[in-house]
């Protein structure tokens, strides 16, 4: 058995201290560049340093995005993907021209969880918005986050083209800490390559909690609207009452599941799920 790290109550403590100090780096800076503004000459000096007003701006609430969930109450990841898009968007996306779309499934995750997949849908965006080569097409990344069972997958698509060399480097530099933080999950991530779209599948086991916690939003779900009262008699054991829902089965993430199509991955998706374009 191994002895647990004494060092890891002060984990949290630290990175909340760091979160900390970054926002506040960021929030003098928009201070500085905002009085700025003010003692500038000339429209044009004016409208450039305010748009490095606005970017700083874009990048606070990124980082305010990205911030460990707190507590001991499970958190919806689809919730909180959902937000950093939009800060996604609003810090490096738009300005870029590409299109940010997402498809969520609700998923209660614990909160470190929460975070981890946080950080590794960022790590995977930012790495699509930098090595895509889109040429002439409208740049898209999309991001979708399912549940199949008791497993998690969450999908990053993009509609770029990348050359031999670029895939060699990306799948290895480039998506180190995403693998560290998916192995910190107990997950795994697998790559799909094709001619015009490049897809990064996260998968990872649910735990005990999150599964009980994803089986009673699903069983609500799926419960049958109440009936109106009729004159009709229902004879017991001859209808609805005595039917029992079955449990999705739980099946691995497997390659074979990527198309060839512009939403080649859809099929990860179950019938209930929230879709946003940002």
């Amino acid at each position: 058995m191994s002895c647990p790290d004494p060092d890891r109550p002060h984990h949290g403590i630290l990175l909340r201290e760091l979160h900390y100090r970054v926002d506040k780096g960021i929030a003098s800076a928009i201070d500085l560049v905002s009085a700025a503004v003010i003692r500038a000459d000339g429209a044009e000096a004016k409208a450039a340093l305010s748009d490095v007003v606005e970017l700083l701006h874009g990048h606070a609430e990124l980082h305010r995005a990205l911030a460990m969930p707190e507590g001991d109450i499970l958190n919806d990841a689809a919730t909180y993907i959902r937000r950093l898009g939009c800060a996604m968007r609003q810090s490096f996306l738009d300005r870029m021209g590409i299109r940010l779309a997402l498809t969520t499934e609700s998923l209660p995750l614990q909160p470190e969880r929460c975070g981890r997949l946080g950080l590794i849908v960022h790590d995977l965006v930012v790495n699509a918005a930098k090595h895509a080569y889109f040429d002439a097409r409208s740049g898209e990344i999309k991001v979708k986050l399912s549940r199949i069972g008791s497993v998690a997958n969450c999908v990053v698509l993009d509609n770029g083209s990348r050359p031999a060399r670029a895939l060699s480097r990306a799948s290895g530099r480039e998506f180190q800490i995403s693998n560290d933080l998916a192995r910190g999950l107990g997950g795994r991530i697998e790559h799909g390559f094709a001619a015009e779209f490049t897809s990064v599948v996260v998968s990872f086991h649910l735990s005990e909690r999150e599964r009980q916690a994803s089986w009673s939003m699903a069983t609500r779900r799926m419960r049958p609207p109440r009936r109106l009262k009729t004159n009709a008699s229902v004879t017991p054991g001859s209808g609805l009452s005595d039917q029992v829902e079955r449990p999705l089965r739980t099946r691995p993430n497997q390659r074979g599941a990527l198309g060839t199509g512009p939403d080649a991955l859809g099929n990860l998706l179950s019938p209930s799920h929230h879709t946003d374009a940002l």
